[in-house]
């Protein structure tokens, strides 16, 4: 994604809406913008990240399939959107997870990542997830975390992939509430426009409470996996 900012008529186009109803948008302070001699400006790093809270704060699937709808709109000449499946492999799948605290998920899933074959430096992947959760905490109210770096790290990365973990017990990992949690996604994503595709697909899924329960169930990865791409297929998530 480049980084020119966006106006009033190029975000309505990028997020699909009218020029009228974004304007309104801004002026309630409900978009990230700032007026530049009397004209909106909207920085492309800010809207990334108020999609991606859009996305976090979304509690039904039909909200996250709009919003996945409008990402795949806008991905352009990019290559259509990867299942989840396709973004896993049974190497960058660990159950259980031998992790107790936040440290040591971040450092583990960051290992578990080099499975991959895609990461190129474990240590700085897991330096910009403890930047990212000293900022906010990725874990979700309903025990999932979902671990990436606040910006895509392209040259870290030889293509997009996503890594799981679930652990034996539930850690406290700084979610809202003080609540316990006990799967962990890591996102790896090459591009923002990317990132936010996998978010919205992901998010769909962990709204389900049945495929939690199957991932909690789950003896290794060979069930996890499956239980993933059964519950996408019945999403019509995939090809």
């Amino acid at each position: 994604m480049g980084h020119i900012d966006f106006d009033i008529e190029s975000l309505a186009a990028y997020l699909h809406l009218l020029p009228q109803k974004v304007t309104r948008l801004a002026e309630r302070g409900k978009l990230p913008g700032r007026k530049i001699s009397g004209r909106w400006r909207f920085s492309r790093e800010e809207i990334h990240h108020w999609l991606e809270k859009r996305i976090g704060d979304a509690d039904c699937n039909e909200a996250l399939a709009e919003m996945e709808v409008v990402l795949d709109r806008n991905a352009g000449p990019e290559p259509v959107t990867l299942t989840i499946t396709e973004l896993l492999s049974l190497e960058t799948i660990s159950i259980p997870l031998l992790a107790k605290t936040r440290e040591s998920v971040i450092h583990t899933m960051s290992m578990l990542a080099v499975k991959s074959g895609a990461l190129w430096d474990s240590e700085a992947l897991a330096d910009a997830l403890r930047k990212r959760e000293e900022m906010h905490s990725t874990a979700l109210n309903c025990g999932v975390a979902l671990l990436h770096p606040r910006r895509p790290m392209p040259h870290l990365l030889e293509k997009p992939f996503l890594a799981l973990g679930c652990t034996r017990q539930g850690i406290p990992f700084g979610g809202q509430g003080g609540g316990l949690t006990d799967i962990f996604f890591l996102i790896c994503s090459s591009t923002d426009q990317g990132h936010l595709q996998t978010l919205a697909r992901l998010s769909r899924l962990i709204n389900d409470i049945e495929i939690l329960r199957a991932l909690r169930a789950a003896e290794s990865a060979d069930e996890a996996l499956d239980a993933l791409l059964q519950r996408e297929n019945e999403l019509g998530m995939t090809p």
